[in-house]
């Protein structure tokens, strides 16, 4: 009788940890089908963020304008494409290929050196999860990318993508980075500008006070060169 008790409360505790994962997971997609009409005002990646800022400074507020698709340079749009996902209006939201790559440069490495995720999987991570890198967020990832693959099509992705991505210390988004770095709107960034941009988002925080490192220089040259070849929706 214990040991049939015992298997009893160990099905019971696992019917229940399914039944909070899939309210969970059915929380997250009803925020995802209504971020298909209404723009989000904040992400779980910003909340992290300003928490850090507070509590260095109290007072500190996080730099961020949301702007629709339209006001957004194309430079920008097609320089994001080439260095984060060249193949973001093929794919539905994995680039196996992609990861496969990423996994061999990190094992010839014996370090993570590369990452493979797609515009897609970043945007999931950053509207909902943490930073870490442990398997069950990485699952959770894929889940979310799914959703909003479903939900959305690559024009949301990417605006939502544009407006909420990390691109300096407490600045998110497109508008807000454009100004932070340039003194200028998204819709007027140029080609260097926007190559450069775009260079700094593996990186953001480290680039927003090493604006001139050497890679940061080299790779910015090396998105400009390919943002001809950069198809965006």
């Amino acid at each position: 009788m214990k040991n049939i008790s015992m298997a009893g409360w160990i099905g019971r505790g696992v019917l229940l940890l399914l039944a909070l994962f899939l309210a969970w997971n059915l929380w997250m997609l009803l925020h995802i089908i209504a971020w298909r009409w209404i723009n989000p005002s904040d992400t779980a990646f910003m909340s992290t963020q300003l928490e850090r800022l507070q509590e260095i400074n109290p007072d500190a507020q996080l730099k961020f304008e949301w702007v629709d698709y339209d006001q957004i340079s194309p430079n920008l749009k097609r320089a994001l494409v080439a260095s984060e996902d060249a193949k973001f209006l093929d794919h539905e939201g994995f680039d196996w290929e992609g990861m496969q790559t990423a996994w061999e440069k990190n094992i010839k490495k014996g370090r993570i050196v590369a990452g493979g995720s797609t515009i897609s999987q970043q945007l999931a991570k950053n509207l909902f999860l943490s930073g870490s890198r442990n398997p069950l967020r990485k699952m959770e990832e894929a889940i979310l990318t799914v959703m909003i693959e479903a939900a959305w099509d690559k024009r949301r992705i990417f605006e939502v993508y544009l407006n909420v991505i990390e691109w300096g210390d407490g600045v998110f988004g497109a508008e807000a980075a454009a100004r932070h770095y340039y003194k200028t709107s998204a819709q007027r960034l140029g080609r260097a500008q926007a190559a450069k941009m775009a260079a700094m988002v593996t990186n953001p925080r480290y680039y927003d006070t090493h604006r001139n490192d050497r890679r940061l220089l080299r790779k910015s040259a090396i998105i400009q060169r390919r943002m001809a070849y950069a198809d965006i929706p």
